[in-house]
């Protein structure tokens, strides 16, 4: 049982992992269960060069954010479970739970947050009333967005990223994934806005 499960390890995915793992040390978060399914394989960051982002060094390649992002999220927060090589292949409701099924297992949580890409190609079953046309790509492209108000899709369902309707750049969707999990954050603090910073 998962309070919140995290699908998707590119960008989004895992500042928003990243983030929740940073809470989880708070009175109000001490309890909570959270997990990310990495599967990275078909991320944009797999052949992405990086000269124009704050704080990432000239020629930065996404293959190494992929693998240090994990290797951070392991280090610093222990707590989040990370499955990594599974795809979900369906989200249902089941009462108030969330069933996710990957090709490996399935998984109970009350929150999930959709960070895949934003390809036509998205074949997660439970889904599909949600997809759109992406509002901020070329049309030609074909890329779809989850329909959503400030990221949150459904009851309890997040989507953040390209998905949630954020174009392609590396900062946005980093924010994007940050921004869902103070979302998240701020529901289990009686909402009470929160944020985690860390300080010299």
């Amino acid at each position: 049982m998962l309070d919140t499960l995290i699908i998707g390890g590119g960008a989004a995915g895992m500042s928003c992992a990243l983030v929740l793992g940073s809470g989880l040390s708070k009175d109000f978060a001490k309890d909570k269960k959270v997990a990310i399914i990495a599967h990275q394989k078909t991320s944009h960051l797999q052949n992405a060069l990086f000269n124009n982002v704050l704080g990432l060094q000239q020629g930065t390649l996404g293959s190494d954010i992929l693998v240090q992002g994990l290797n951070q999220l392991r280090t610093q927060y222990p707590e989040v479970g990370i499955y990594e090589k599974e795809k979900v292949s369906s989200i249902m409701l089941n009462e108030s739970l969330f069933e996710v099924k990957t090709n490996k297992g399935i998984y109970s949580s009350k929150s999930v947050v959709i960070a895949v890409g934003y390809t036509s190609l998205l074949t997660i079953k439970g889904l599909e009333h949600y997809v759109e046309p992406h509002p901020r790509a070329a049309i030609e492209k074909d890329r779809i967005w989850l329909r959503n108000e400030n990221h949150l899709v459904d009851e309890n369902l997040y989507v953040a990223g390209t998905l949630a309707g954020w174009r392609s750049q590396f900062a946005i969707a980093s924010g994007s994934g940050a921004q869902v999990a103070t979302d998240i954050l701020t529901l289990w603090n009686n909402g009470k806005h929160t944020k985690v910073h860390d300080k010299v």
